[in-house]
């Protein structure tokens, strides 16, 4: 079955060339031009991918993507910004809205499928992987679901794609340190297209997650080294 990719893009020309390519590489693309236009395609038929414009008209794209990793339909959705905004400062906000990569136009087809198959591979991972607990987290690996014990009670953490990937990877390898270098090899693949400020940036996403329920201090910091997970 075709995996089903949105466009959130207002511009007609660079809408419709990502549509052929994406029908080229076997996906299944619907278009958006708008937010508006955007939740209703969702509510018709939640999609697996989300190519989301950075410059859109009423709500831009950062505050879409900040929306849809806070609503339960579209939190474990990734998104892909498309963006003209190739400075640091702007990749690293958009990282932190929510969004799992981004391409800077001018892109070509071959990349952007390049970069779409990498991610939605990372995200069928997901789905693989394996139930874990370490101290108060428990991950259920077929709910693809994380709890935090507080008090005797398991509360559901809500957590978005790329940090439920770093959480799992953590867990199963607890009490170990890894360099910025290790964890974009064993959690993003290597990709060639992620720097590795961007652990950084998810690292802190992952803190502010487990933050309501004072487990944020698990997440440790390496000075020198790089980061750790541990239950003590």
């Amino acid at each position: 079955m075709q995996k089903r990719i949105l466009i959130v893009e207002d511009e007609p020309a660079i809408r419709d060339m990502v549509a052929f390519a994406l029908r080229k590489g076997e996906f299944e693309p619907v278009v958006a031009g708008d937010a508006r236009e955007a939740q209703s395609a969702i509510a018709d038929r939640v999609p697996d991918l989300i190519l989301l414009d950075w410059m859109l008209p009423g709500t831009s794209g950062l505050e879409l993507a900040r929306r849809w990793r806070r609503e339960s339909l579209t939190r474990e959705i990734p998104i892909i910004m498309l963006t003209a905004r190739g400075e640091e400062n702007d990749r690293v906000g958009g990282l932190e809205a929510g969004v799992d990569d981004y391409v800077v136009k001018p892109f070509s087809a071959r990349e952007l499928l390049a970069r779409i198959r990498a991610v939605l591979r990372r995200s069928r991972q997901d789905d693989e992987e394996g139930s874990v607990a370490v101290g108060p987290l428990r991950i259920d690996g077929a709910a693809h679901r994380v709890f935090a014990k507080v008090e005797g009670s398991e509360h559901p953490v809500q957590i978005g794609p790329t940090e439920y990937r770093l959480l799992h990877f953590f867990m199963t390898h607890a009490e170990r340190v890894y360099s910025r270098t290790q964890l974009l090899d064993h959690v993003w693949g290597g990709s060639v297209y992620v720097e590795e400020r961007t652990v950084d940036v998810h690292i802190r996403r992952l803190r502010k997650t487990l933050e309501p329920f004072a487990l944020d201090g698990m997440v440790q910091t390496v000075r020198g080294a790089g980061y750790r997970f541990s239950a003590s």
